[in-house]
C-alpha cells in the first residue's frame, strides 16, 4: 500500500518540475522579447507608461494563452499581439505633444535651441501624418523592421507597405521643404 502511494507521488512531483521547468522557459522568453514588445508599443502609443501596460498585458496573455511554445516566429507573433493590445489602447489615450530632444552638450545655447525646434517640428510633422503611413514610417524607422515583417505586424501586403512608406516621406519631404523656407524668409 505504501509503494503505491509513493508511486502516485511521483507523477505530481514530475508535474511540478514540468510546471517550473515550463515558468523559466517563459521568463527567458520575456526577458529576450520585452525591449523589443515595449519599442513596437511605444512607435504607436508615444508614452512610456502605456507601453509598459502593453508589455505587461502581451505578455500575460500569452502565458495564460499557454500556446507560446508553439509559436514558430516568435518576434513577429509578439510584434502582432504587442500592435493590436497598443492599438486598441490607443483611443483612450491624450495626445500628448513629443518630447523635445536636447542637442548636444558641446553645443551652444542657441545651437541647442535651433535643433530643439527643428526635432519638436518633425515630431510634429511625422504626428500630423494619417495613422496609415505614420506607423509604417515608425516601425521602419524606429525599429528597423522590413516590409515583409512590417506587412506582417499590420496585416497587409509588403507591396501596401512600401506605398505607405513612399507616401509618408513623400509628404514630410515636402512639408520639411517649406517648413526650412518660412523658417529662412523670417530671418
Amino acid at each position: 500500500m505504501k509503494e503505491i502511494s509513493q508511486q502516485l507521488a511521483f507523477p505530481e512531483r514530475w508535474v511540478a518540475e514540468d510546471a517550473a521547468a515550463k515558468d523559466a522557459d517563459f521568463e527567458v522568453l520575456v526577458n529576450r522579447h520585452s525591449r523589443f514588445v515595449f519599442q513596437i508599443a511605444y512607435a504607436i502609443l508615444r508614452n512610456a507608461q502605456d507601453c509598459e501596460d502593453v508589455v505587461q498585458e502581451t505578455f500575460l496573455r500569452l502565458y495564460r494563452a499557454a500556446s507560446w511554445r508553439e509559436v514558430h516566429d516568435e518576434r513577429a507573433f509578439l510584434a502582432r499581439v504587442a500592435w493590436r493590445i497598443a492599438l486598441d489602447r490607443l483611443p483612450k489615450r491624450k495626445h500628448d505633444a513629443p518630447g523635445v530632444e536636447l542637442a548636444s552638450r558641446d553645443a551652444n545655447p542657441e545651437q541647442t535651441a535651433i535643433e530643439a525646434d527643428r526635432n519638436a517640428a518633425v515630431h510634429r510633422l511625422i504626428d500630423a501624418l494619417p495613422e496609415e503611413l505614420r506607423q509604417p514610417l515608425a516601425l521602419s524607422t524606429v525599429q528597423e523592421l522590413s516590409s515583409r515583417e512590417i506587412g506582417e505586424i499590420m496585416g497587409i501586403a509588403e507591396g501596401t507597405v512600401r506605398t505607405r512608406l513612399m507616401r509618408a516621406r513623400e509628404i514630410l519631404k515636402r512639408k520639411l521643404a517649406g517648413w526650412k523656407g518660412a523658417r529662412n524668409d523670417r530671418r
